[in-house]
């Protein structure tokens, strides 16, 4: 066991699924000989070969669709798209064809792909490189949705996704690729997909985050006594530890990046109301960023939602 950043974590989960499993290619812009964009593939190329590590044309409809085939056919392919604007281009694949393969075909087939993107504000890059629009995919029947936030889970989770039967989408917070490091065993784990994992225990807020915004949120709970959900999987989520959890705390708090209308934390929010209600102290708050399309880099840091507008959410809801 050694302390390792994200990105090796990664590297580490695909190197071993691919030992593991003749049937795990990967594909993707620049992912064999660069080793992707943030470098994630790097080495796997002289490891596994030109045939199951393939660098494709620059077209994610073109990535998307040929990962598509693949599954279909029994290979298990994990497709990365650089970043998580650049997906838009291949939605059509994965609405029309990968989440609807299972129903299709009556459940004689299956779709057991992964798209690996990173997401999220953070590193300052232009336009359409720091998008948050997992709520897109997490409304979409058949299509599994993963937010790592540390080493640790980044490599359990994706181990678990490329074993899926189903597609998954695994998008990785690039704020965190290199800033956070933790103890990751070297032999075999997994973390099971639809699970979330309590980050922190507390007894007087219960808070819902995933990827970057779990260590903000965590990072501002230092004057409060806050039980920190960290989602993981935001399709299917984990309804129970939530119930759970606001059950006892009584107060909620949902933290996310992207914009607060149509957010994944509406979803989160309206459970709670539904099945929580009557152990409600104070208002459901979210924290978001603004509704508005994401800046370009000196503006980056106003739209990511901030420590201290998290901090105000917790007062808010114990001063109620």
């Amino acid at each position: 066991m050694g302390k390792i950043n994200i990105v090796q974590a990664i590297n580490q989960a695909l190197a071993e699924e691919m030992e593991r499993d003749r049937d795990v290619v990967i594909l993707g812009e620049d992912v064999a000989k660069d080793g992707g964009v943030f470098r994630v593939t790097q080495g796997l190329l002289d490891k596994f070969g030109p045939e199951r590590v393939i660098d494709t044309p620059l077209s994610e409809l073109g990535i998307i669709g040929a990962a598509v085939g693949l599954a279909a056919y029994g290979i298990k392919p994990v497709a990365e798209i650089q970043f998580m604007g650049f997906i838009y281009a291949g939605l059509e694949q994965v609405f029309s064809h990968a989440a609807r393969i299972r129903s299709r075909s009556r459940g004689r087939y299956t779709c057991p792909m992964v798209v690996r993107t990173p997401y999220g504000i953070g590193i300052k890059p232009p336009e359409l490189h720091s998008e948050s629009s997992e709520a897109l995919f997490a409304q979409m029947p058949g299509i599994k949705v993963v937010v790592p936030s540390t080493p640790y889970n980044a490599k359990g989770l994706l181990k678990s996704a490329i074993r899926d039967p189903d597609t998954v989408i695994f998008l990785e917070p690039s704020r965190l690729y290199r800033s956070i490091k933790s103890d990751v065993p070297d032999g075999e784990y997994t973390i099971p997909l639809g699970k979330a994992h309590i980050h922190e225990q507390g007894k007087d807020i219960t808070v819902v985050a995933w990827g970057t915004m779990l260590h903000r949120a965590a990072d501002a709970a230092e004057d409060f006594d806050c039980e920190i959900i960290d989602l993981m999987t935001l399709r299917p989520y984990d309804e129970e530890t939530i119930i759970n959890s606001v059950k006892k705390t009584g107060r909620l708090v949902i933290v996310h990046e992207a914009p607060r209308v149509g957010g994944f934390g509406a979803e989160i929010a309206a459970l709670v109301a539904e099945k929580a209600m009557e152990y409600l102290k104070a208002p459901i708050l979210r924290v978001t960023a603004p509704d508005a399309v994401i800046p370009m880099a000196r503006l980056e840091d106003h739209y990511m939602p901030s420590p201290e507008s998290i901090k105000k959410a917790y007062r808010t809801v114990m001063e109620y």
